[in-house]
C-alpha cells in the first residue's frame, strides 16, 4: 500500500471551555465577599458596568445584584418546586452549557416593574422598630463579630497590626547597636510564630562568625523583651522567664518546670516528692503555671484576621422556613446602554465598533451569570432546608445524613454544581453560623433497624456525654459505645475513638489526669 497525502473531511464533537463557562463555573464557587471584589474587578476592565444602588439613574439595566427575584417576604422552604422560584427559563447547567454572550434579550424578571425595599435581612428593622428581618431579630446578631446589642464588635474585630518580628526589632534597635544589633536581629527572625527560637545555638554562632557565649548574652537581651517569654527555646523555659518576671521562680518551681512531663501524666506524688512540698503547695504552682501563656508570640499577627459573613439567612416564619441571600455584600451590576449608545455613535472606525460590542456581549453575559448564580444558591439552599428541617427545628442531634447526589437529583442538578455552590458559603440561622457544607454527612445506622443518623449528631451526643461525665467516672470508649447503643446509635468502638480525636477529645485516661490537675489548680 502506498502512502500518499490525501484530504480528509471528518465530523466529531468536543466539549469547549468558553471564557464565558469558566467565569459562570467560577463564580458558582465564589463566596459572596469574593463576587464583590471580581465585580469590582470587571467594573474597571468594562466601562458599560456601574455598580449602582437601587435608586441609580444614569439609564443602565439593573441586575446581577441582590436576590431580588424573590418577593420581599424571602423565600420560603414550604414549596420546593422549581416553579416557586421561576425557574423554567433556564437551569444553570443550561445556562453554562449555552455560552451565548451575544444575545441582548432581558431576563425574566422585570426589575424596572418592581419596588425592592430591602437588600437583605440586615437592612430591615429590627423588632423595636415595628419590622423585622427573616425572624424579627436575626440581622447582624447572626453575623460573626457582632456585639452583644446587635451592633458591631469592635473588640472582637481589632487584630494587631504589627508582627512580632516588627515588635521585636523596634525593641532591639532601642538597647542594641553595631555588632549585638546585627546578631539580634538574626536571632529574631528565627523566631516562629509562637515567640520560640528555632534552630541550634551553636549552629547559629557558627553562621554568624562569633561565639557561642555572644550569641547567648544577646539571646538574654531578647527574652527581656515584651511579651514575656519571647525567645525561649522549650516551654520550659518559656513559662520559667515568666515566672522570673512574676518573681515566683524559686527552686521548687525551677524542678517542677524542669519535669513539666511529669506533670502533663499526673504524675503528682513524684512531682511532691521532688520538689519538696506538700498538696497546698503543689496546687499552687500549678494554679500559678496555668495563668502564663505558652505561646506568647501569638498576641501579635501582621495579618487581620476577617470574619466570616454568612451568604444566606434562614429563619422561621409560620410552618415553614424563610430563606434570603445576603444581598448586603453584593452591590448591584448595571449595564449603562446609554452610555454605549453614545459611544457607539461617536466611533465610526469598525475597530472601536467590535470593542464596545464585546464589552457589552461581556457585561450582558455577566449580568445574566450573576442572576443565575442567585437562582441557583436559593434552590440548592431551599432543597438542603427541606432535607435539613429537622436540625433547624430540633438541633444537630436530628441531623439527617445527606450526600451530594441526593441534592443534585431532587433538584435536577449536576452533582458538581452542587459541589460548587456549597462551597465557601455560609448559613446563619437561629442555631449559629454553619458552612453548607456542614448538612453533608455521612450516614451510621440506627441500633434499632430504623433510619440512618448522621455522623454529626452522633459526634454531637460523644460531645455531651463527655462534657457530663463526673470527674471521678471518666467514660472509656467501651462505656461510650454501650451509651450510644441505648441511644438508637450502632457505632463500634474504633468509630467512637475516631470521632473523639476528630473533636479534639482525649481519650479517658489523659481526661482523668486533666481532671486532675484542674482540682489541684482550683
Amino acid at each position: 500500500m502506498a502512502l500518499t497525502p490525501r484530504l480528509d473531511l471528518r465530523q466529531s464533537q468536543s466539549l469547549v471551555m468558553t471564557p464565558q463557562l469558566q467565569q459562570a463555573i467560577r463564580l458558582l464557587a465564589l463566596s459572596n465577599l469574593e463576587v464583590e471584589a471580581f465585580i469590582a474587578e470587571e467594573v474597571e476592565k468594562n466601562p458599560l458596568l456601574e455598580s449602582g444602588s437601587e435608586g441609580s439613574d444614569n439609564g443602565g439595566d439593573e441586575r446581577g445584584g441582590a436576590a431580588d427575584d424573590f418577593p420581599d417576604d424571602g423565600a420560603t422552604a414550604s414549596d420546593f418546586d422549581a416553579e416557586d422560584f421561576d425557574l423554567e427559563p433556564v437551569t444553570a447547567d443550561q445556562l453554562m452549557a449555552s455560552g451565548d454572550a451575544g444575545a441582548d434579550s432581558p431576563l425574566d424578571v422585570d426589575y424596572d416593574a418592581e419596588t425592592f425595599h430591602h437588600d437583605s435581612a440586615v437592612d430591615m428593622p429590627g423588632p423595636g422598630d415595628g419590622g423585622g428581618g427573616l425572624d424579627g431579630g436575626l440581622g447582624l446578631s447572626g453575623i460573626a463579630g457582632a456585639g452583644p446589642e446587635g451592633g458591631p464588635d469592635f473588640d472582637a474585630m481589632a487584630a494587631a497590626d504589627l508582627s512580632l518580628q516588627d515588635h521585636l526589632l523596634a525593641q532591639a534597635g532601642e538597647v542594641l547597636s553595631g555588632i549585638d544589633h546585627l546578631v539580634a536581629t538574626y536571632l529574631i527572625d528565627q523566631i516562629d510564630a509562637a515567640g520560640y527560637l528555632e534552630g541550634d545555638i551553636t549552629e547559629i554562632a557558627a553562621r554568624l562568625g562569633t561565639d557561642q557565649a555572644h550569641v547567648e548574652r544577646v539571646l538574654a537581651v531578647i527574652q527581656s523583651f515584651e511579651p514575656t517569654g519571647v525567645g525561649a527555646r522549650s516551654l520550659g523555659e518559656c513559662l520559667a522567664l515568666q515566672a522570673r518576671e512574676a518573681d515566683r521562680y524559686d527552686p521548687c518551681m525551677a524542678v517542677l518546670l524542669a519535669h513539666l512531663d511529669l506533670l502533663a501524666a499526673g504524675k503528682l506524688v513524684q512531682l511532691k516528692r521532688m520538689c519538696g512540698v506538700d498538696d497546698e503547695d503543689l496546687a499552687d504552682m500549678i494554679h500559678e503555671l496555668r495563668g502564663y501563656d505558652p505561646k506568647p508570640g501569638l498576641k501579635f499577627g501582621g495579618e487581620r484576621l476577617a470574619a466570616v459573613v454568612p451568604d444566606l439567612f434562614v429563619a422561621p416564619r409560620g410552618e415553614s422556613w424563610a430563606i434570603e441571600i445576603n444581598g448586603a455584600t453584593l452591590p448591584r451590576l448595571l449595564v449603562n446602554r446609554r452610555y454605549y449608545l453614545e459611544l457607539s455613535g461617536n466611533r465610526r472606525d469598525r475597530g472601536s465598533r467590535a470593542w464596545l460590542s464585546e464589552c457589552l456581549a461581556s457585561a450582558n453575559w455577566l449580568v445574566k451569570a450573576l442572576d443565575q448564580r442567585q437562582r441557583t444558591i436559593m434552590k440548592v439552599a431551599a432543597e438542603l432546608v427541606k432535607q435539613q428541617q429537622a436540625f433547624f427545628t430540633h438541633g444537630v442531634a436530628h441531623l439527617r445524613p445527606l450526600t451530594l447526589k441526593a441534592v443534585a437529583d431532587a433538584i435536577g442538578m449536576h452533582e458538581s454544581t452542587v459541589s460548587r455552590v456549597t462551597s465557601n458559603k455560609y448559613l446563619s440561622c437561629g442555631r449559629g453560623l454553619y458552612e453548607l457544607k456542614y448538612f453533608f454527612t455521612s450516614a451510621i445506622q440506627a441500633a434499632d433497624g430504623g433510619d440512618a443518623v448522621s455522623a454529626e449528631a452522633v459526634k454531637s451526643q460523644i460531645k455531651a456525654l463527655i462534657a457530663a461525665e463526673h470527674p471521678k467516672k471518666i467514660l472509656s470508649d467501651d462505656t461510650l459505645v454501650d451509651l450510644l447503643r441505648d441511644k438508637g446509635f450502632d457505632i463500634a468502638r474504633r468509630t467512637v475513638a475516631k470521632y473523639r480525636e476528630a473533636m479534639g477529645i482525649g481519650s479517658s485516661v489523659q481526661r482523668r489526669r486533666q481532671k486532675a490537675l484542674q482540682g489541684k489548680a482550683a
